[in-house]
């Protein structure tokens, strides 16, 4: 009976070390005008997957769209929202546009990491409504990406406001967490089994 209990434990360390070592977290989104908040008509679609490193704190920014109508003017991440999945709310990001974005064209691809301790890295108005200080900044962001209430946005010169965009969804976790959780379960339901 004490195994048990002494194994999960250690299983529970071990997890909980690699949770906080392997600090990676990712958000996607699908793009399109539908979602944008004034809805249009746009055949233009995209993705966006966000990688987010909260112990060195960066963020890759890994992007791809076509068929948009316009020439692409401008694309950032908007945050935070005060619905998930909903609204409209302004730029977190870098402004007027991530650094070395594609402009002027219909479809493209996007590679970029970003140090999130630099100021550079987001839009000064959402530093200052976070307390003034990138740290602050950073965990705004985090959060709003973790409730689904920050978003994706590629502006274009046939839509200024913006042309195809998606709210940023944490990706769920590894398979391998889940069986880990399982286990952890298993281990718990055996235990109170032996103990009757």
């Amino acid at each position: 009976m004490q195994i048990f209990g002494k194994l999960a434990a250690v299983i529970a360390a071990l997890f909980v070390s690699m949770t906080v070592s392997a600090a990676t977290i990712q958000f996607t989104a699908t793009l399109s005008g539908a979602a944008e908040a004034t809805p249009n008509n746009s055949p233009g679609i995209g993705s966006a997957l966000i990688t987010i490193d909260d112990i060195a704190r960066t963020m890759n920014v890994n992007a791809t769209f076509s068929g948009l109508t316009g020439t692409t003017t401008a694309a950032h991440i908007h945050c935070c929202t005060t619905t998930p999945a909903a609204g409209m709310i302004g730029v977190a990001t870098t402004t007027p546009n991530f650094t070395g974005f594609p402009t002027g064209v219909t479809s493209g691809t996007y590679n970029q990491t970003f140090d999130m301790n630099l100021t550079t890295s987001y839009n000064a108005a959402f530093i200052t409504a976070n307390g003034g200080t990138t740290l602050g900044a950073f965990n705004a962001l985090l959060t709003g990406l973790n409730q689904e209430r920050a978003y994706f946005n590629i502006h274009s010169s046939t839509f200024g406001g913006g042309e195809i965009r998606g709210f940023l969804a944490p990706v769920p976790l590894p398979a391998a967490a889940w069986l880990f959780v399982s286990g952890i379960a298993g281990l718990a339901v055996l235990r109170r089994k032996q103990a009757k």
